[in-house]
């Protein structure tokens, strides 16, 4: 798998961004999240994310066609980053900061240069 090092830096980043999610209250630019009080809304979002990331790991540990699944992982942290940029002008963004927008371009960079390169 070391063909796929963009790919596992990529995912590396989106671990982190969902650290830094927390810090900048993303759940409030969902449409469904915004809805609830700021506290249930972080406790849904932060749980949401369980099997979100059991999902990845479990794909990554026992899927079939693992390289089936990297590939729509490099697509999804493209479309990841145009989200963040058009939801840049959200009242409720806070993804402001070089720190965020370091990790949330880089994982899309990476997601680019892993399907050039694969």
């Amino acid at each position: 798998m070391t063909e796929h090092l963009f790919f596992f830096l990529g995912l590396s980043l989106m671990v982190i961004h969902e650290m830094d999610a927390m810090r900048c209250k993303e759940w409030r630019i969902f449409p469904i999240l915004s809805m609830l009080n700021d506290k249930t809304g972080q406790i849904v979002f932060l749980f949401a994310h369980i099997p979100l990331f059991f999902f990845v790991f479990w794909k990554l540990t026992y899927s079939a066609d693992i390289e089936a699944f990297i590939k729509g992982f490099n697509i999804f942290m493209i479309i990841h980053l145009v989200l963040h940029v058009l939801f840049l002008k959200h009242e409720k963004n806070e993804f402001k900061d070089w720190i965020s927008w370091t990790i949330i371009v880089g994982a899309g960079l990476c997601g680019l240069i892993d399907l050039l390169v694969s």
